[in-house]
């Protein structure tokens, strides 16, 4: 089965929503799995839960039949989601366009000026979809 991976803020933020919505559909469009993904800081007191995000989703969405919902903990959020891309063996991965900026800091530390979603393709074997803002 084709498996789609999202990961999410909590509570879900507009932003988040919106790349939410994109996802769903990229999931209903090829009968895929969609693997909703929330990283919890280390250094963030507050502990979400599976059960949280699930709520929270389905607040918004209604029940998505083929998901399924991944809480993690790390201290970057960037390497624990490139860790879930390879774990889940991800086909597609849905990113919202602010989070290329919070990749484009953490993969400055290695490459000047990257093309982010490039770079991401060349290291990942999935593809990548950006949701610009609306």
């Amino acid at each position: 089965m084709v498996i789609v991976l999202v990961p999410v803020r909590y509570p879900i933020s507009s932003h988040s929503k919106g790349t939410l919505e994109r996802a769903i559909k990229v999931a209903e469009e090829r009968d895929a799995e969609l693997v909703i993904l929330h990283v919890d800081l280390y250094q963030d007191p507050q502990e979400v839960t599976r059960f949280d995000l699930k709520r929270a989703v389905e607040s918004e969405f209604g029940r998505l039949p083929n998901a399924r919902y991944l809480v993690d903990r790390a201290f970057i959020v960037e390497d624990q989601i490139l860790e879930e891309i390879v774990a889940e063996d991800a086909d597609v991965v849905v990113l919202g366009h602010k989070q290329l900026g919070r990749w484009r800091r953490a993969i400055n530390r290695m490459v000047d000026d990257p093309d982010i979603a490039e770079y991401l393709q060349q290291q990942i074997d999935a593809e990548f979809v950006i949701v610009e803002d609306e």
